[in-house]
């Protein structure tokens, strides 16, 4: 059937949704649910599984199998009474079932918060540090470096002893007290000398061998070393040198900016460089900005977040994490059982983040109210295919995650943030304290 009622409760701070379901579509749940656990009763006389719905009703009572009729419907009935539901709420429902029956069907009420609308005293006018930040030729040609970096070529070395910045491939199998110890044996490894992989001084004694040496390696684990029985043990490795390969660094010329960019020369390829450094300059600087008003608007904030409110942030934090973990190939119940498969101490982590964020919404929220904003059907549209570009998924399928109403709220809070930015007054940022110069230094400049 349908929603019956809405009405606020308790001055407004809840709403109560009156939800009914017919006696036909309450009898075909509770059909479903026998023909699910039919299969594993056991009734004399009948074999298992076959026993008839209306004699395990007799025995049982008749009510048998409507718990679990209505647990399965309970969903269905939530999602279609919200969505004619005109406040916004928060939380999870509380559940009051008021009929449940053959002749009557079912009738139920779910309560649940309502989420606030509270003020802020003032949100124009407000003022936080901006930082101008100007890039020099020094980080273009940082950047640059790491530009040549990539395109290096590594060098096969016949004719050397391995030296530290070598790239070296190894045989080694380790011994503690004379035996193989488990993780400690590898053919044909990596090892970049001088990234300190190893432990100890394991890649200095590489250094000084050639290719198809075989050597021993002395090592000593450090104490705090996480394989206890390896912990302050010294270690003998046995080692073979497979291969010496040095980086070979392109030269910094005009062929090289053609090799690696759109650009004919060197002097574009830095011009290019120079603009896209300024540009995340200048982005970070107007996040910081941003992020300093958000702070001070939240100061403004009059009222307290409900906790359901929080706990739901919470509860969408995870999921974005689980999101970010999928992507990487990580799945969230993995990552917890790495984690000591403790969810509490992660909601913990994220509570006072998460209770920020909900500050924001609220504080944007109560902006957007007073300019009274307007969104248009484009604006929506446009909402929904940003959210499936930074997905990277369908629009439509971002439409059946997504309701309007969110889109709508997420589209005014941020035209609410515009308005905070234009009107807000940008202060120049503190100086940090220098740090007190050590005797060496002040003997240096008196030298």
């Amino acid at each position: 059937m349908a929603l019956v009622e809405q009405k606020l409760i308790e001055e407004g701070k809840k709403v109560e949704l009156t939800y009914e379901e017919s006696p036909e579509t309450f009898q075909a749940a509770v059909q479903k649910v026998y023909k699910n656990q039919v299969k594993s009763i056991q009734i004399p006389g009948f074999r298992k599984g076959k026993a008839p719905r209306n004699l395990i009703e007799r025995m049982y009572g008749e009510a048998v199998f409507y718990e679990d009729a209505l647990n399965d419907m309970l969903p269905g009935m939530y999602e279609e009474a919200m969505k004619s539901c005109e406040a916004e709420v928060i939380g999870k429902p509380d559940v009051n079932v008021e009929k449940m029956s053959r002749s009557e069907g079912v009738l139920v009420k779910f309560v649940q918060e309502v989420k606030p609308e509270l003020n802020v005293s003032s949100y124009k006018g407000l003022t936080a540090p901006k930082a101008v930040e100007v890039v020099d030729d020094h980080e273009v040609e940082h950047e640059i470096g790491h530009l040549q970096e990539r395109n290096a070529r590594m060098i096969t070395v016949e004719d050397r002893p391995a030296q530290m910045g070598d790239t070296v491939i190894i045989d080694f199998d380790g011994y503690v007290d004379g035996e193989q110890f488990e993780g400690g044996k590898s053919d044909n490894f990596t090892l970049e000398l001088g990234s300190h992989s190893f432990i100890d001084n394991f890649e200095d004694q590489i250094c000084g061998h050639n290719t198809g040496d075989e050597f021993d390696v002395n090592v000593t684990f450090p104490e705090e070393y996480h394989a206890e029985n390896l912990s302050g043990k010294p270690a003998v490795f046995k080692c073979k040198l497979n291969e010496i390969k040095f980086k070979e660094l392109p030269e910094l010329d005009d062929e090289f900016a053609k090799d690696v960019s759109e650009f004919d020369t060197m002097e574009e390829l830095r011009a290019d460089t120079k603009k896209h450094l300024q540009e995340d300059a200048d982005r970070r600087a107007d996040q910081d900005f941003e992020n300093a008003l958000l702070d001070k608007l939240i100061e403004n904030l009059e009222g307290e977040v409900p906790e359901a409110m929080i706990e739901d942030q919470i509860d969408n934090d995870l999921q974005e994490f689980a999101y970010r973990l999928q992507s990487q190939g990580i799945s969230f119940d993995m990552y917890k059982q790495l984690m000591g498969g403790d969810e509490s101490a992660l909601r913990n982590q994220m509570r006072a983040q998460s209770e920020k964020t909900a500050k924001i919404r609220l504080a944007l929220e109560a902006v957007a109210r007073e300019e009274n904003f307007e969104v248009s059907d484009e604006e929506i549209e446009e909402e929904y295919s940003r959210i499936a570009e930074s997905y990277g998924i369908e629009v439509e399928r971002v439409k059946e995650l997504v309701d309007t109403k969110s889109v709508r709220r997420d589209v005014t809070n941020r035209k609410a943030l515009e308005v905070i930015k234009e009107n807000a007054v940008a202060t120049e940022p503190e100086e940090e304290p220098a740090e007190p110069e050590t005797e060496e230094a002040e003997e240096k400049k008196e030298d």
